[in-house]
């Protein structure tokens, strides 16, 4: 029997004369074993002396300096000891409540508040990774106007200017636009604006943002409502497109609350279920029961077939949603339905009508005011500022956090119109595309070097 013959190269196989040449050779041209002119003693004497001259490159004199001592060492203070200041993370908005951990004055590390709701001592990737902005050295320092280093001075002498002349119109063409805002006092503050200058105008703006929530509300009930979710109390769990493990707000609670549920209690024998439908896979996803991929568009098909099935249709003639409505109908006033924010505000309506057709009100789903003083929907509110400044009723336009220019659809030409607006400022951690739009650039304080409230 002839044994199959290998090759490890294509020039072996073709068997080149060259080929043939370089296998008599050890070692590949121009390297030979030991350098004639350059002794193993004399290389290693070589080696070392360029080690030292490394080392004392280095050794650069330091200027003294003094250390002024505490007159009276604060008592809180320990060398060596952490010490925890509660504060909020804000994200998207809203407050997570954390502990901040400092050693000497600069904080170190975030951990969850056990004392909080929001967060009942756990946090996600982005309240941890949140220290780390704090000391990013890309971070905005320096205020900065038409591309110069510029003063404090300066740019309150040239605002105070613009807002002078504003006041003999009463604010016509001024503008704010904000991310989303949960603060009372800032809320409070820019409503003090307001009043002084009438015809002025306030926006809010975020990519991500609860406007087919609020459309879905204002439908189902007439005015802006946000729902608050009780998932600790949901024995079954239907996911519309909601990764309200990871990304919605509130999510470090429902994660809590998720979790508590998958661990039995003493005199319990059933777990909660959970029911995705999604396009994407997600955190909710990954920790389904019964998961279900289905395009983001068919979201709605699905879910007005489960409300068709739940409101008396005996059979759907899908297993899959005949058993998710038999486990929700076993368990009436204990199961939860959530819409996701990216879905159209006709899945919300949907959401709405079944939890109430299965006495989830007042159980697992609660409605209050909206956390937000000012609730807005926030694509119309971006899309009235980019009209605006097209016509150019805006001239100028105080832009605090945020980066629209970058994120804002690409059919408004934000950018575009933002450029025709006479005077452009913008607050914010760092020097971004927008920024690169203004006039004026104002370095914004991070979180955990400021004062401040939020709600959650």
């Amino acid at each position: 029997m002839k044994a199959d013959r290998f090759w490890r190269t294509l020039e072996e196989y073709s068997n080149f004369e060259e080929f043939q040449r370089s296998l008599l050779d050890e070692f590949p041209p121009g390297v030979s074993e030991r350098p004639a002119f350059l002794h193993r003693r004399e290389f290693l004497s070589l080696v070392s002396a360029s080690l030292a001259f490394a080392g004392l490159t280095s050794c650069a004199p330091t200027v003294p300096e003094k250390i002024v001592p505490y007159v009276r060492p604060p008592e809180e203070i320990v060398p060596g000891r952490p010490l925890f200041f509660a504060t909020a993370f804000p994200l998207g908005g809203y407050g997570l409540g954390v502990l901040a951990e400092s050693h000497m004055g600069r904080p170190t590390k975030i951990e969850g508040n056990p004392d909080h709701p929001a967060s009942l001592g756990s946090t996600d990737a982005f309240a941890q990774a949140s220290i780390l902005s704090l000391y990013d050295p890309d971070r905005s320092k320096v205020i900065v106007n038409g591309g110069r280093i510029s003063t404090w001075d300066a740019f309150i002498t040239a605002l105070a200017t613009e807002l002078e002349a504003k006041r003999l119109n009463k604010g016509e063409g001024l503008r704010f636009l904000t991310e989303t805002v949960t603060s009372p006092t800032v809320a409070l503050q820019l409503r003090r604006i307001l009043e002084q200058f009438p015809a002025a105008q306030w926006h809010q703006y975020e990519p991500v943002n609860s406007d087919s929530a609020r459309a879905a509300s204002r439908t189902m009930f007439g005015k802006y409502v946000d729902a608050r979710y009780h998932v600790e109390k949901a024995d079954v769990i239907l996911s519309l497109d909601a990764d309200f493990l990871l990304s919605m707000p509130g999510h470090v609670r429902h994660a809590r609350e998720f979790a508590s549920r998958r661990r039995t209690q003493p005199g319990e024998n059933r777990m909660n279920r959970l029911y995705v439908l999604e396009s994407t896979p997600s955190i909710t996803g990954a920790k389904a029961d019964h998961r279900r991929p289905v395009r983001s568009s068919d979201i709605y098909v699905m879910a007005s077939r489960i409300a068709d099935a739940l409101g008396g249709k005996t059979s759907t003639g899908d297993a899959w949603v005949d058993a998710l409505v038999r486990d929700l109908q076993s368990a009436r006033g204990k199961s939860l339905v959530i819409a996701g924010p990216q879905q159209r505000p006709e899945v919300h309506v949907l959401a709405h009508a079944m939890n109430a057709a299965l006495g989830n009100i007042g159980q697992t789903i609660e409605y209050i005011d909206p956390v937000e003083p000012n609730p807005v929907e926030q694509l119309e509110s971006l899309k009235q500022l980019t009209r605006d400044m097209q016509n150019g009723a805006v001239d100028l336009l105080l832009v605090v956090g945020g980066n629209p220019v970058y994120t804002a659809p690409a059919d408004l030409e934000f950018a575009k119109h933002f450029a025709n607006v006479r005077v452009r400022v913008h607050l914010a951690l760092y020097e971004d595309e927008t920024s690169d739009f203004c006039h004026w650039h104002i370095p914004e304080t991070h979180y955990l070097e400021s004062w401040g409230d939020i709600r959650s």
